[in-house]
């Protein structure tokens, strides 16, 4: 991280909500998103009231909110929005107009964090240019997160890296970076830590230090925090917070923690809320869905919510995310597959198909386990739309691995494939493990496998010409 990257994006492209960088989104309802989440998250919306204005926040400050990675930043993205509103401050679309610029970064992978630190890197050039306004450029998210005090160390041309902890007072962070008393950068730490071990124990548990977005009582269904930063009919709504898997390549719940289920009295009044801010389909989020309501002890809390996220008025269709295959129990599968105005939509996670590979990922099943389930979902649903994302070159994995792989996703005809490079993180088991691919032979890989997948991918589309989807 201390190499300087090389900027990707020029100024005029860092705009509210997003960023405009050639490397466009890592997910939204139809794009593949990062390996192995089930998915990322930080401040969950309706966590309590938001700040009212203060005094001392004064006239003119004013704030872009850059957003990088998955639609689960997106949310945290508009929470900010709507905290920092509500405090006093004026969201401002363009960067350049803006006395602060907040970027929310992602920092799943290698590749993820490097584009996070070229788009802080183009902020300030925009806070040295005597044209603009921006006065301070801080970074947040998950890559702020994840690093810390590292991060801060190793990109001092940033006025601030600010953890999950800072977001519910993140005006009053702001306000001290341009008063010249930026916050200290946290010491990154295991977030699953937080909580307690058992699910069970998590709904109602408040230990020290934690946030006070990781657990809270189950009955209580708070008003969004929130700012619509766009004006699509679509929106992501997140549903829970964290994981509890440990897939030996994903770094993420080490510094998103433990899984938290959001009570669902508060999910359909944030759902009733989009609605009337124009809102017609919502995209359910989280690191695992499938996890949903283990915590709150209803294993069948996701299938009894759908239905009743149909009801909301104005509502036209609500589509899920972020499935782990080893969790997707027969109800909910039926559920997604049948329930009126839920899209028979399944974003399942496989990352492989071979069993010997996939269990060094420390993650179940295979191409026999996995074809039987999309057989099951198309038994329901002929027309659901299938995606996934797949890792290459994984340690261990040998020519007979990825032809495994390969004649899988020729079996399963599904819709997107996101194909991923894999590469060593940080704190993961994977970085440890034996078997190392060489790096041009992950290329090699990736580059046949890319090829197959559009072809596949053509062909299923090519194949739906004419069909009611």
């Amino acid at each position: 991280m201390s190499e300087g990257p090389q900027s990707s994006a020029s100024g005029a492209d860092l705009v509210l909500g997003t960023a405009a960088a050639p490397w466009g989104t890592a997910d939204d309802p139809g794009t593949a998103a990062e390996p192995g989440t089930a998915p990322e998250t930080a401040a969950e919306p309706g966590t309590g009231p938001a700040p009212g204005p203060r005094a001392d926040d004064g006239p003119g400050r004013s704030v872009t909110v850059v957003t990088l990675g998955c639609a689960r930043n997106e949310v945290d993205s508009e929470e900010l929005a709507g905290r920092l509103s509500a405090a006093g401050w004026t969201l401002c679309e363009d960067a350049e107009e803006a006395d602060v610029v907040v970027v929310n970064t992602c920092g799943f992978v290698e590749q993820a964090a490097k584009d996070s630190i070229d788009t802080l890197l183009e902020a300030v050039q925009l806070r040295q240019d005597p044209q603009a306004s921006p006065r301070a450029v801080v970074a947040v998210g998950c890559l702020a997160e994840r690093h810390g005090v590292n991060l801060a160390q190793a990109l001092p041309e940033a006025d601030a890296v600010l953890g999950f902890d800072t977001y519910e007072d993140m005006a009053t962070h702001l306000r001290d970076v341009l008063d010249g008393r930026p916050p200290a950068s946290h010491t990154p730490r295991d977030r699953r830590e937080l909580l307690p071990l058992a699910p069970a124990h998590r709904q109602n548990a408040r230990p020290q230090n934690a946030r006070p977005q990781d657990a809270r009582p189950r009955d209580e269904a708070r008003p969004p925090v929130r700012l619509r930063l766009t004006d699509e009919p679509w929106a992501p709504l997140k549903i829970a917070s964290g994981c509890d898997r440990r897939c030996t390549f994903c770094a993420i719940p080490t510094f998103r923690g433990a899984h938290v289920s959001r009570p669902g009295a508060e999910i359909l009044a944030e759902a009733g809320w989009l609605v009337d801010h124009g809102v017609r389909e919502l995209l359910l989020v989280s690191e695992n869905t499938t996890s949903y309501g283990k915590d709150l002890c209803d294993p069948a809390a996701l299938e009894d919510l759908l239905p009743r996220l149909t009801q909301v008025p104005g509502l036209h269709r609500v589509r899920v995310s972020y499935l782990q295959p080893a969790e997707l129990r027969p109800g909910l599968t039926r559920a997604i597959a049948t329930t009126p105005g839920v899209a028979p939509y399944f974003d399942l996670s496989f990352q492989h198909a071979s069993p010997s590979v996939l269990r060094r990922m420390r993650r179940f099943g295979g191409t026999d386990e996995f074809l039987e389930l999309i057989e099951g979902i198309r038994a329901l649903a002929p027309e659901a739309g299938l995606r996934s994302n797949v890792i290459v070159g994984f340690p261990g994995e040998t020519e007979d691995d990825f032809e495994q792989l390969r004649d899988f996703l020729v079996r399963a005809r599904l819709d997107t494939v996101g194909v991923f490079a894999y590469s060593d993180e940080e704190g993961t088991a994977a970085a440890d493990l034996d078997g190392k691919c060489p790096a041009d032979l992950i290329s090699r890989r990736v580059e046949d496998l890319t090829a197959l997948v559009q072809e596949l991918m053509d062909q299923r589309s090519t194949d739906r010409i004419g069909r009611r989807v």
